[in-house]
């Protein structure tokens, strides 16, 4: 379980964030939704060790992360797919998937985890060699997925991954993260995309103005009136 309780993070003076609590049980996909500017990146970005916490403790299985450095976080099996990818152009898609496995257990398992992304995202078994920077949107958002993937992660994050893409490709996403959680990976997914993240998750929270504003079972918050105006557009 990875618990996230009363964090709160700031820019300066002014705090992103604020007494924030949520989980993700063992093999849950858990989403967070919210407006532009509520914090959504911020949380998921401290969430993975990438932004100081200025109060409150991030656990898992109990044990108390909130001061480790980035590097153990992955070491706690927690990977993320940051907005907008980031991934290193003039590599090739090989050596960007590769550099996901550099820890030490994850190397030995290097193969495999190739085996097992390209068989998530096919089409990147012939691209392989190509640069990262010669792919489609949707191909490099499939690397970024698979990166994070060759850590070997219990916790996936992933930070709007359908950002930018075309629906159909979207929809190709989304099936890879169902997949991915239906692997036993824990998902905590933030995406700007309220309809489709609510369908395809277990629980929601809803963020806003740096703090979680509701929470619930999906079903339950897409039936109150004030998030189908907010969120829905109804």
């Amino acid at each position: 379980m990875y618990e996230v309780s009363g964090v709160a993070v700031h820019y300066g003076a002014a705090a992103a964030v604020a007494d924030v609590h949520l989980r993700i049980d063992d093999g849950e996909l858990v989403v967070v939704v919210g407006p532009n500017g509520a914090g959504k990146s911020t949380l998921i970005n401290a969430m993975a060790g990438l932004h100081a916490v200025a109060s409150g403790r991030l656990v898992v299985d109990g044990r108390d992360i909130t001061r480790e450095p980035p590097h153990r976080f992955c070491d706690r099996g927690i990977a993320i797919v940051p907005e907008g990818r980031r991934l290193f152009a003039n590599l090739t898609v090989r050596e960007n998937l590769e550099l996901g496995s550099y820890r030490a257990g994850a190397r030995r398992m290097r193969a495999d985890s190739l085996r097992r992304v390209v068989a998530l995202f096919p089409v990147l078994a012939e691209r392989m060699n190509a640069t990262a920077g010669a792919l489609s949107g949707g191909q490099q958002q499939m690397v970024a997925i698979g990166r994070a993937l060759m850590a070997r992660p219990r916790f996936l994050l992933l930070d709007e991954p359908s950002l930018g893409l075309a629906p159909m490709i979207t929809h190709e996403v989304f099936r890879a993260i169902r997949e991915i959680n239906a692997e036993g990976v824990a998902v905590l997914l933030v995406e700007q995309n309220v309809a489709m993240a609510l369908e395809l998750a277990r629980r929601g929270y809803i963020l806003d103005e740096g703090r979680i504003a509701a929470e619930g079972k999906p079903a339950d918050l897409v039936s109150r009136p004030e998030i189908q105006k907010a969120y829905l557009g109804h």
